[in-house]
């Protein structure tokens, strides 16, 4: 067993060995994020529906049967508990004729070439965004493992990876950036900030890492106010402000300046496009979370060569 690990360190030491298995790892996670996209939401979904029952029945009136009450809720407790959902269990199903998915089936990329982006069972066409979801994580998989080589800041950079791919898509879809995916990315990036040494810029040290979470947060919970006051409307979710934070938590607070323009710029004009080429109504919410997700990313992988390129050509610093 020694000998078998002292081999795979030494191959994992060698670049083109560990991009490619991270790229196949990528590959395999991307798969797990299209079932954390399309379920996380659900079960929120099913959860507030939850809560929801328990506050309407204890708001009926004080004439009703308390037993009834009592029996109603536990009835439906136990048809909650008798059909679990979560992000393994039930087996991925075809969204039309319910067909199971069967193991083959679901290779990453390749079963969805195989099968003609058709469903094996009914024939109905499967959406191109599970392949995509799954090479986009492949390949920014294998970005990352190139950018950091055989170090266990790499773990940690692919796992902010594959959460900022979650929450961009789940942002897309239902313009929610789920807690239960922000807070611990935040907490980790806290957390992780403690094994920063001397003379590395990764991860950041600690002071930076509270400083940028804090300021992540309350520099978009400034804005949301300072908009809603003035305008009565709300520009943006508290989701937004944790996401920041996370980022902040992450990468410093140095970095939320770049990611905040990146981001801006970028869903500045996207907004404008969708107007102009689709005559999306202006009045309609843009998710925001997706443009900071993809700046955040960015500043991880080449933020520190970006901010000194920009004060070398500004002259600041000289």
């Amino acid at each position: 067993m020694q000998q078998i690990l002292e081999v795979w360190t030494v191959a994992l030491q060698s670049p083109p060995i560990l991009i490619g298995l991270t790229f196949v790892l990528g590959l395999m996670i991307g798969s797990f994020l299209n079932v954390v996209i399309h379920r996380i939401p659900i079960m929120l979904d099913r959860e507030w529906r939850a809560q929801a029952r328990e506050i309407l029945a204890d708001q009926r009136p004080s004439e009703s049967d308390p037993a009834d009450a009592e029996k109603q809720r536990a009835g439906a407790a136990g048809r909650e508990a008798a059909q679990p959902y979560n992000l393994f269990v039930p087996r991925s199903t075809c969204p039309s004729c319910g067909a199971l998915i069967r193991a083959s089936q679901n290779i990453p990329v390749i079963s969805y070439l195989l099968l003609k982006g058709k469903c094996a069972n009914c024939g109905v066409k499967i959406s191109a965004r599970y392949p995509i979801v799954e090479l986009a994580t492949a390949i920014l998989s294998a970005l990352v493992a190139w950018k950091f080589g055989f170090t266990w800041y790499t773990l940690a950079a692919l796992l902010l990876t594959w959460a900022l791919i979650a929450l961009t898509f789940i942002d897309f879809d239902t313009q929610l950036l789920p807690d239960n995916i922000t807070l611990p990315l935040m907490w980790a990036g806290l957390l992780i900030s403690l094994a920063h040494a001397s003379g590395t810029a990764l991860p950041v040290d600690p002071r930076s890492s509270i400083v940028g979470a804090a300021a992540g947060y309350l520099s978009l919970w400034s804005v949301y106010w300072f908009f809603k006051l003035l305008t009565g409307k709300e520009g943006m979710g508290y989701g937004d402000f944790k996401l920041f934070a996370a980022l902040g938590a992450w990468l410093g607070w140095q970095m939320l300046p770049l990611i905040i323009l990146l981001s801006a710029f970028t869903g500045a004009v996207v907004g404008i496009v969708l107007i102009v080429a689709r005559g999306r109504d202006k009045n309609i919410p843009i998710p925001f979370g997706p443009y900071l997700a993809a700046a955040g990313w960015i500043a991880l992988m080449w933020g520190d060569t970006l901010v000194r390129s920009y004060l070398r050509a500004s002259g600041i610093g000289q």
